[in-house]
């Protein structure tokens, strides 16, 4: 079999693909394989199936329809997250709520994004994509409802809870059910329009809430926000279409050589539980897992099947071509079990909350939490900032004023997810061009030099010209330098860990969402001291060289990235199994 497309060959690294070639080579012969390519000879990867319900093959319309739709939630969760900033003052002057209680909901906010991300995330598993989507626009609207009606301390902070809970499923199932229709070649563009959404989201938001609380009252950011929440469950429930498709039961193309020693094509799964010492043994937690997953490291590449499989069996699969297209009602259906659900899945829910958690063992989910994490680090200073010193002279601006301020870094993040998300995918091709058609995950990791640059450059000027009340294009510039930073770094930490690890994309995002949003919720409750304390000037001057010393952690992973997913390559492989036979 193919090395780049069996994960059980001993040969097989998670993050490198072949993806200009179809052919193989065994034994010093070529052997020309029958890998489904696009018109410009791009392997396709995932293969597709014949089915037609297999969302690989599904008509451009709809994928552009799921796609806006994922977009969409992206960018109203962000905006809703960020949108509580606007009621502040009138909160603060009719009901005397401290801004030191409202800067705790933004940090139980936080909070709420990461953890209700991993407890979330087995249901995708057990009963489809959309019914996360439905649980947290439900929670949104609560929250929503919550906010615009609050008069109390406990108001303002419980109802963000709520809020951030919503946007967990843009955290990781919106990537997940991305990379349910759209191939690998293709995520790069994918995650920028994903990117982009979070940036509208994020910057525009306290922008549009500023507005709407100027005009009306500041109830009506909540209301607003209800409102839209509501029509989007509606659109939701009877318009959005399952993306979960079980690809382990179809055939897809493999070399010509294997189908001419096969009558059909046999596949070896795994059917054990989770934690197989469970039945004998009290201690059935994540860390027990994780010394098993220790312990499997040590044996060799020969013995894969023999260390994640407890027993091997054999069965054919189906190309899905004599299948028909579900109607409308089963593709909208509310709930679509897995086809591994055992029972009401209680028991699997927990399994896959151990599994998890393991993916805290790959290197590259830390580099992407802590890349994507110190952006929002930077995006509570710099706000923390405009409110505090943008109202008073030499600037004096209105609320107006302060709220446009995120117009420039909503320019800058748009060029940088253009130019890590776009131009990037057009380098990574060109760069497996040059190297016999053969793309390394870290191929993306070129494009965070930038960052290590631009970032803590506009983390500077503006730092820098906010404390000496430079002229406002310096400031200006740096914000948007600040979004440039905001969207390249996005861009690239989503992608590198999709690439290295590709059939574990959702266990991936978790755990970045994790890390992330712990990041964040740490610094939003340290900002305002630290500001006190160190000055404006000498806190961006630290936060520049916090900015620099995270991007160069790319340096190290780009050098060993390639060794670090070998090294990785079995606890990859066995999380797999493990994930698919629970």
């Amino acid at each position: 079999m193919d090395k780049y497309t069996n994960i059980h060959h001993p040969d097989y690294v998670p993050g490198t693909f072949n993806i200009y070639s179809s052919n193989s080579i065994e034994n010093g012969v070529i052997y020309e394989s029958s890998l489904r390519k696009t018109k410009n000879d791009i392997v396709l990867i995932p293969q597709p199936s014949e089915s037609p319900n297999d969302p690989l093959n599904w008509s451009k319309s709809r994928k552009m329809l799921h796609f806006a739709l994922m977009a969409f939630i992206t960018a109203f969760t962000a905006a809703t997250s960020n949108d509580a900033g606007a009621a502040q003052d009138s909160l603060n002057e009719d009901y005397d709520i401290s801004y030191d209680s409202m800067n705790t909901g933004a940090g139980v906010l936080f909070l709420g994004i990461g953890w209700a991300t991993l407890f979330l995330a087995p249901l995708a598993n057990l009963y489809g994509r959309k019914i996360t989507y439905i649980i947290c626009t439900v929670l949104g609207l609560i929250g929503a409802i919550w906010f615009a009606n609050a008069t109390k301390t406990t108001d303002t902070i419980w109802s963000q809870l709520f809020v951030g809970i919503s946007e967990s499923c843009a955290e990781a199932q919106v990537q997940l059910s991305l990379s349910d229709i759209f191939f690998q070649h293709q995520l790069g563009s994918v995650l920028t329009v994903y990117i982009l959404s979070t940036s509208v989201g994020t910057f525009l938001g306290p922008l549009i809430a500023g507005y709407i609380s100027a005009l009306t009252s500041f109830r009506w950011v909540g209301w607003v926000a209800a409102i839209i929440s509501g029509a989007l469950l509606i659109f939701i429930i009877f318009g959005c279409e399952e993306t979960y498709f079980d690809r382990n039961k179809y055939m897809t193309p493999v070399s010509r050589k294997e189908l001419d020693h096969r009558g059909h094509y046999e596949s070896q799964v795994q059917r054990q539980p989770l934690i197989e010492s469970s039945e004998n043994s009290d201690d059935s937690d994540p860390q027990n897992d994780v010394k098993i997953a220790m312990k499997h490291k040590t044996e060799k590449a020969s013995d894969i099947d023999q260390s994640i499989n407890a027993s091997i069996e054999d069965f054919k699969l189906v190309d899905g071509s004599d299948e028909k297209l579900k109607p409308l009602y089963k593709r909208v259906s509310i709930i679509t079990k897995a086809t591994n659900l055992q029972g009401w899945g209680f028991k699997q829910y927990f399994q896959y909350l151990a599994l998890n958690m393991r993916m805290f063992l790959f290197p590259p989910v830390w580099l992407s939490g802590m890349f994507w994490g110190i952006q929002d680090v930077f995006l509570t200073f710099y706000l923390t900032t405009e409110e505090t010193l943008f109202y008073d002279a030499p600037w004096n601006y209105s609320d107006y004023a302060v709220a446009i301020m995120n117009v420039p870094t909503l320019i800058g993040a748009v060029i940088g997810c253009i130019y890590a998300g776009i131009i990037s995918d057009y380098f990574v091709l060109w760069m497996a061009r040059r190297n016999n058609g053969i793309l390394e995950a870290e191929y993306r990791l070129y494009f965070s030099f930038a960052t290590g640059i631009i970032g803590p450059a506009g983390l500077l000027m503006f730092g820098i010209g906010a404390a000496r009340e430079l002229p406002w294009q310096v400031i200006y510039v740096g914000l948007g330098f600040i979004g440039f930073s905001w969207g390249c770094s996005g861009d690239i930490a989503m992608a590198y860990l999709m690439d290295c690890y590709p059939d574990m994309i959702l266990e991936g995002m978790v755990c970045t969402a994790i890390i992330n949003n712990s990041i964040s919720c740490i610094f939003t409750f340290v900002c305002s001291d630290w500001l006190d304390a160190s000055g404006t000037e000498n806190t961006y001057i630290a936060l520049a060289i916090i900015n620099l010393g995270i991007t160069l952690f790319a340096v190290p992973m780009y050098i060993w990235g390639k060794k670090i997913r070998i090294g990785t390559k079995k606890w990859y492989i066995s999380s797999i199994a493990l994930r698919d036979g629970v």
